[in-house]
């Protein structure tokens, strides 16, 4: 089967070894991640996806934020394995931090009533659309990129230091950069199980 945008989404993985030898300007990558979302589908067209992007010591910074966060939580046993795979996603060009507007979901809400208690799985769904299409259009570019999940621990801290509207709700981070490190093999279970077709 031969169809671009499969092969695009094929070449989505999670890369845990980043680095900075990128081609792609910081203003380019800015652009990408952008078109990426605002290409995005959402319910009622809400458009209730926002982002942060940090480039370099900024987001140094946030992994940095995350250290201290989640050092206040974790076991100090072995939190040196913790801390070594936080300080791997500083390595990269950059962090997006993929935020939810609160706000949108519940003007919808009012709005529609009927449909009040869809909007938030709604919202979930759209964010989660457009992590993927950020994180395709990044390995599209040749760009590694995982998703990780440090709220809600992070953010209180994240809101303070870059003055986050109090309706945004942080959702997922994604490190990015290049690939320094191969991808392995990637199993997958049959299609008997996964799916059904009828008519």
């Amino acid at each position: 089967m031969s169809n671009a945008y499969l092969d695009a989404l094929k070449q989505r993985r999670t890369q845990y070894t980043l680095g900075r030898n990128v081609s792609q300007s910081k203003e380019a990558l800015t652009a990408l991640i952008q078109e990426a979302i605002k290409h995005s589908p959402s319910s009622f067209n809400s458009q209730s996806s926002r982002a942060l992007v940090l480039f370099g010591a900024e987001s140094d910074k946030l992994w940095d934020i995350a250290i201290e966060e989640v050092r206040k939580v974790a076991p100090a046993d072995g939190f040196e394995k913790t801390e070594a795979k936080l300080k791997s996603f500083a390595a990269g060009v950059g962090t997006v931090l993929f935020f939810e507007d609160q706000d949108v979901v519940r003007s919808l809400q009012e709005k529609f009533a009927l449909y009040a208690d869809n909007f938030p799985v709604w919202s979930e769904q759209s964010g989660g659309m457009a992590q993927l299409s950020v994180w395709s259009a990044l390995a599209n570019d040749k760009i590694g990129a995982s998703l990780q999940h440090y709220n809600p621990l992070i953010d209180a801290a994240v809101a303070r230091e870059w003055n986050i509207p109090a309706s945004w709700k942080l959702r997922a981070q994604m490190p990015f950069g290049s690939n320094e490190a191969p991808f392995g093999e990637k199993s997958f279970m049959s299609d008997a199980e996964r799916f059904r077709v009828a008519g």
